[in-house]
């Protein structure tokens, strides 16, 4: 694939049906929504806030007055808010795309309802449950792709997160604890295109990661908001740094539209993947852990209550 990949070429989606997680307004998931609704997709946005769905709704309506939307809240930190959810999607229909790009970065600590720290319950496990139950109906579209969006973060990683997600050891560093779940993102897109495939199901797991991308995730995961004071400074100081959201979602629509395998990982090809247009790129040596991506598969089956394939 050249380096030359723009949403120019995004294919005719008209038919098809995305569903995505984590669009609010100006970040990554909305620029995604953005694109293939211009292209024809009809839209799922799926988000925890429903004052949220409608701004980011509008937002593209403002842009694109034919757009085909629709909403769906899910809280991918609550086991119980995605079962609710994936009840209601069945709705749908059959799902042709599913992106897992929902996040949180380095927040403060904090333990779910389940008893998983916030960011491997929001980043791996709610999604992990989410792609199982929604399984169904991406089968049904007879040729579907599942793309989740990791990050560059994933290489920091020392250890894959195999433990007992309940565990509590006392340790809680947020960088690592990001690191950890977006290496999961990659563990989890492996085992699952394998798993996936050995089953004869017509769906294929990719992943992207937006390199450094100029959205609200850092501000947001520090102070619980974008804007006032300290949330202000640095959420500028991000986006003096980096590329566009909009930029950023490119992986992200090469992964969910262009003619690729599974098991493949988008980025920007630029410098240290940081920027740059959208080409496939290479992972950690511990993201293709095949022993690591099987033993997080069984952990996580355990944790969320649901064998899949």
């Amino acid at each position: 694939m050249s380096d030359s990949w723009s949403p120019a070429q995004i294919p005719d989606q008209d038919g098809r049906t995305v569903l995505i997680t984590g669009t609010t307004r100006g970040g990554l998931g909305h620029h995604t929504a953005l694109e293939l609704a211009r292209c024809g997709a009809r839209v799922v946005l799926a988000g925890r806030s429903r004052a949220r769905l409608e701004e980011t709704a509008a937002t593209i309506r403002g842009e694109l007055p034919q757009a085909r939307l629709e909403q769906l809240e899910v809280d991918l930190a609550s086991l119980d808010s995605v079962r609710s959810a994936a009840g209601r999607a069945s709705a749908l229909g059959a799902v042709d795309v599913l992106v897992n790009n929902a996040g949180v970065m380095a927040p403060p600590y904090r333990r779910t309802p389940d008893g998983f720290e916030s960011q491997m319950a929001t980043n791996h496990l709610g999604p992990f449950l989410l792609t199982g139950l929604l399984l169904p109906q991406l089968t049904q579209s007879g040729d579907a792709r599942v793309v989740t969006v990791s990050s560059v973060a994933h290489r920091s990683a020392r250890s894959a997160p195999t433990g007992d997600p309940r565990m509590d050891d006392g340790r809680y560093r947020r960088w690592p604890a990001y690191a950890a779940s977006k290496l999961a993102n990659l563990l989890f897109t492996f085992e699952a295109d394998r798993r996936l495939a050995a089953a004869g199901l017509p769906v294929r797991a990719m992943a992207a990661h937006p390199g450094l991308a100029g959205t609200h995730l850092a501000a947001n995961g520090q102070f619980g908001r974008s804007r006032g004071g300290p949330a202000t400074i640095l959420d500028a100081a991000v986006k003096a740094v980096s590329q566009s959201a909009a930029a950023g979602a490119w992986p992200t629509l090469l992964a969910a539209t262009a003619d690729i395998p599974g098991s493949t990982y988008a980025g920007p090809g630029g410098f240290r993947e940081l920027r740059g247009r959208p080409r496939l790129v290479g992972c950690s040596a511990l993201a293709c852990d095949e022993g690591a991506q099987r033993r997080l598969w069984e952990v996580s089956e355990q944790a969320v209550g649901l064998r899949w394939p």
